[in-house]
């Protein structure tokens, strides 16, 4: 493929419209792949522990096996998941064991830790059994992100206007206290999304119109910083800890994605400044770090889930709009995870 050229030094409307001409172009390859006939879908999984859990914007949840999930191609339209109430929509995607505790954080800042196991066993088509009768929330509270324990040395959390904290892995192990809180909501409004990190690693923070920083995860402080810098008009969705040689997967809201390779995102010095666009869409919807062999499953507003292979999404250097990874009708992706089998 011949390297795209510096375009710097052209005119704005010049520029314009070579950005338009690609965008067609995009556009035109990915309605040629939906016209063309499928291969198979890829042979299933052995019975496995390791679990999905969804989770509703109020708190339904359920679980089921990974291996009732039948693997298909990228941008497939997926399978029929969670039943929630038409007023309830699928909001959050999880990955665990059967056997693990789950640290679940709330967009108030507060932590819980509940076994997967107090999650009923069910099959993909099935309706959730309320969180709420297990778990104290508050009115309107809603789980913002659901994390095996034990994933790593410290959480990071990161808040709607782009706060960034870490948290040892000590806080939040059998003493902690259900409903401690780790996040003030008035240093960067409601906690948005939670990873593990090894501590040592680098944090990649995103934003709902696909702009992103990476820095060191241990330039944050303890009581945390601003990790990235917003306009009014964005806020950010999502954390993920990296390294250098990675790539992140993206996916905005109309089913595209793509795998943003980090040798070609260069890292801040700190944290705090502005973010450079990591992928042009709409609304980015979520960023999970992808190596060979990870599985991507992606969720959408009305209850469907697709399981694909990250491998199928071209890696890229520079800025695209993505590839489609889910075909979407009168609906939105909403939450995805990674998975490494």
């Amino acid at each position: 493929m011949i390297p795209r050229p510096d375009l710097s030094g052209l005119p704005p409307d010049v520029v314009a419209y070579i950005e338009a001409l690609e965008s067609e172009l995009v556009g035109r390859r990915e309605r040629a792949e939906l016209s063309a006939p499928r291969a198979a879908a890829l042979p299933d999984e052995p019975p496995t522990t390791q679990c999905i859990l969804t989770i509703s914007r109020r708190g339904a949840a359920k679980r089921t096996p990974r291996h009732l999930y039948g693997r298909q191609r990228r941008g497939g339209m997926g399978v029929f998941d969670l039943d929630a109430a038409e007023d309830d929509a699928p909001a959050l995607l999880a990955h665990a064991g059967e056997s693990d505790m789950l640290l679940l954080f709330t967009d108030d800042g507060r932590a819980f830790r509940l076994p997967a196991a107090a999650l009923a066993e069910s099959p993909v088509r099935a309706r959730g059994a309320a969180l709420r009768d297990k778990l104290p929330l508050r009115p309107n509270e809603r789980i913002v992100a659901a994390l095996p324990a034990g994933g790593g040395e410290y959480v990071a959390l990161l808040s709607q206007r782009g706060w960034v904290r870490r948290v040892r892995a000590a806080y939040l192990g059998q003493s902690l206290i259900p409903g401690s809180s780790f996040h003030d909501l008035k240093e960067g409004g409601p906690l948005v999304a939670a990873c593990w990190t090894a501590g040592n690693e680098e944090l990649f923070l995103a934003s709902r119109e696909g702009k992103a920083i990476r820095f060191l995860e241990t330039q944050v402080p303890a009581r945390g910083c601003l990790g990235i810098r917003l306009d009014v008009t964005d806020a950010a969705v999502a954390v993920a800890a990296i390294r250098p040689d990675s790539g992140v997967f993206l996916l905005g809201h109309d089913g595209l994605g793509t795998v943003r390779l980090m040798s070609g995102f260069a890292a801040n010095k700190a944290p705090g400044a502005g973010g450079k666009v990591a992928m042009k869409t709409e609304q980015l919807v979520g960023v999970a770090q992808v190596m060979a062999g990870t599985e991507l499953f992606v969720l959408s507003r009305l209850g469907k889930v697709i399981r694909f292979a990250a491998d199928e999404v071209p890696a890229k250097e520079g800025v695209v709009q993505g590839v489609s990874c889910m075909t979407l009708r009168a609906d939105d992706a909403v939450s995805l995870v990674a998975a490494a089998v």
